[in-house]
């Protein structure tokens, strides 16, 4: 059984897929899998510098993920071009590790955080995180240290609340 879980930043979706992994579920992370493409050597990195420039690489050979953060939440030319590099990535991975699991009993939890935005999944049922917008810019700016304006705007390209909730 596969189930979607997503939510806005900040909303708690770490703490909840933390939660059911716990209780044997095994967990598919959307985030974890774009950290892999833009490691040194994956993927993304060729995709990325041919559109954003050598400089978007940190001294590892990786996407410097703030650096390109600060770019695409700014600019939303440059989010869909982002989104049109890593989404396909990620969506292809997604289904090299579905079909992986498909023989298993295992609960699948599919944790995407733009799963309201983006490609559909067949699911039997979806877990939504969710929380005021405030709470999670609380949380945001108070325990990972990220600035409020660069919250906002990571804010304001995802789905409403209502959005994901409905």
């Amino acid at each position: 059984m596969v189930v979607g879980l997503t939510g806005g930043i900040g909303a708690g979706k770490s703490s909840v897929s933390s939660l059911l992994v716990e209780r044997g579920a095994v967990l598919i992370d959307a985030d974890a899998i774009v950290r892999e493409l833009q490691a040194s050597g994956g993927a993304a990195i060729a995709p990325t510098v041919e559109r954003f420039g050598p400089d978007i690489l940190d001294a590892t050979g990786a996407v410097d993920r703030p650096k390109l953060a600060a770019i695409v939440f700014a600019d939303d030319d440059a989010r869909r071009d982002n989104n049109a590099i890593v989404h396909p990535l990620v969506g292809a991975t997604i289904a090299e590790r579905l079909a992986e699991l498909a023989s298993t009993e295992a609960l699948v939890v599919l944790d995407v955080p733009l799963l309201v935005e983006g490609r559909s999944y067949d699911l039997a049922g979806v877990i939504v995180v969710d929380c005021p917008a405030e709470i999670a810019m609380d949380r945001l700016v108070r325990l990972r240290g990220m600035d409020a304006d660069d919250v906002a705007r990571r804010m304001a390209a995802q789905a409403t609340r209502e959005q994901r909730l409905a």
